[in-house]
Formats: C-alpha cells, sequence, structure tokens
C-alpha cells in the first residue's frame, strides 16, 4: 500500500504548493509513482505543472466521475488530480450532508483503490480549515508541514498541532506528524537562524535540512516547471533533493 501524505500549514506564504510539487516531481524522477492531489480551490498545482484537465477534485467528491476519470498525466511517473474554485460549491455540498462524519471520511471513500497505483500520494491542503481539510486529514496518515522562517511561520503551526491533538481523540483516525520543512529560508538573517533553533529544539529530529530562498523557485511556476527542469543546478534544486531523499529513506 503506497503512503499518504498531507502537506499543511494553515498560514499562507510558507512555500506549501511548491513543496508538493518539487517533493512529487523529485520522487517520480527516482521512479515511484506519485499522485498529487489538490484540495485548495485556489488550484495552484495544475497552474505550476501546466497541466489541463477535464475534471476536477470537486467532480470526484460530488460523486460525478470516479477518481480515475479525474487522473491527469503531468509528468512521467507523476499524476495529479486538480484542484480548483469548484471546490467551494463541493464543500458547501458536503455541509448540506448533514452527517458531518460522513462528511468527513468522502475523501477517503472517493480515494479508495488508489493506494494499490502509487508509491505516494500526496494531499495539497488549503491554508485555511475547512470540511475540505478535515476530510482530507480522515484520508492521510502523515502530515509535512512547511513552516517559513519567521515568527510568524510558526502561527501556523501551532494551529496544525492544535488540529492534531482533536484528531487524536477521534477513534480510528490514525495521521500523524512526520516531517517540519523550514522553507525561505536566508542562513543571513538572524531570525531566520532564530526560528529554525526553535524548531530543532521543539521538533528534534522531524525537522529537515531548510530550503533555502530562492528566486528561481519564484520564477519556476511561471514557467510551468518544477524546480529541476527550470534550475536543476540552483540551491532550490539541491534542497529539495535532500527532502526526496528523506522521504524515500523513511519508506
Amino acid at each position: 500500500m503506497g503512503r499518504r501524505i498531507g502537506v499543511l500549514n494553515y498560514k499562507g506564504g510558507t512555500a506549501k504548493t511548491t513543496t508538493v510539487v518539487n517533493l512529487g516531481a523529485g520522487l517520480a524522477l527516482r521512479g515511484a509513482r506519485v499522485l498529487c492531489v489538490d484540495l485548495d480551490p485556489q488550484g495552484s498545482l495544475a497552474t505550476c505543472l501546466g497541466v489541463r484537465y477535464t475534471y476536477s477534485l470537486a467532480h470526484l467528491l460530488l460523486g460525478q466521475v470516479d477518481a480515475r476519470s479525474c487522473i491527469v498525466r503531468a509528468r512521467e511517473n507523476l499524476d495529479i488530480i486538480a484542484g480548483d474554485s469548484s471546490l467551494l460549491h463541493a464543500e458547501g455540498e458536503l455541509w448540506r450532508l448533514g452527517d458531518s462524519g460522513l462528511a468527513r471520511q468522502i475523501l477517503a471513500q472517493r480515494m479508495q483503490g488508489l493506494d494499490n497505483l502509487y508509491r505516494y500520494v500526496i494531499v495539497d491542503f488549503s491554508p485555511s480549515a475547512s470540511i475540505l481539510s478535515e476530510s482530507g486529514l480522515h484520508y492521510v496518515r502523515e502530515l509535512i508541514v512547511p513552516v517559513s522562517t519567521n515568527y510568524l511561520g510558526l502561527i501556523g503551526v501551532r494551529q496544525v498541532i492544535g488540529t492534531l491533538r482533536n484528531l487524536s481523540q477521534v477513534p480510528g483516525h490514525r495521521v500523524h506528524l512526520y516531517l517540519i520543512v523550514p522553507t525561505i529560508y536566508s542562513r543571513q538573517v538572524r531570525q531566520d537562524r532564530e526560528v529554525l533553533g526553535l524548531l530543532q529544539h521543539h521538533f528534534a529530529g522531524r525537522v529537515t535540512h531548510p530550503i533555502r530562498a530562492s528566486v528561481k523557485l519564484l520564477e519556476a511556476p511561471s514557467h510551468h516547471k518544477t524546480i529541476y527542469e527550470y534550475s536543476p543546478r540552483s540551491s532550490a534544486a539541491d534542497d529539495y533533493h535532500r527532502l526526496v531523499e528523506r522521504v524515500m529513506r523513511d519508506g
């Protein structure tokens, strides 16, 4: 069975989608079959990879098509299920189900059978808490939290930890904090070094090598390219290769 990994931070600007794109693409380059799923109504995942699609995740959640109909090939070994603004409508329909337990299990139900097709399923969460996010948390088993290395970035971590504490009280719930990924890091900035130190102190063993601030990372999405395609010799490509190696080493 494949690993189900969510990438989540309740604060924007933490390189969340950038991490999904480049972690997924990096794993695919190593020969693993990867599916990335976009739970964010902004729909940045398909935009970053330059992918066109007919059916989005909203069609799947509303039961209009099956999961395989939503899957689009983005790169060799890398597929996606796109998200877009229609997820807002889907979320409204989930609230109308009345049975909140059913709504929170719907992603897991709709994704049944895909674990056997992919070594990794990586879910890109919205930065805001919602019933869609809760549905995603009932589906994934591991959480990666990207954290921009400034003090405001720590707020999102606290919110995620609080959510995990609440979920731990739900019978049968198995998601756990897997990795903290420091992002937009500059060693020359004192605050960045201090925040990195705080993360390493509080989450010993779970903090990865930081993803350094990079203009190339900012430019790559506008060219619909991963960092490995846009600037393969950049520091950012090196940093994401390290993250890929860590994830593969852990199973």
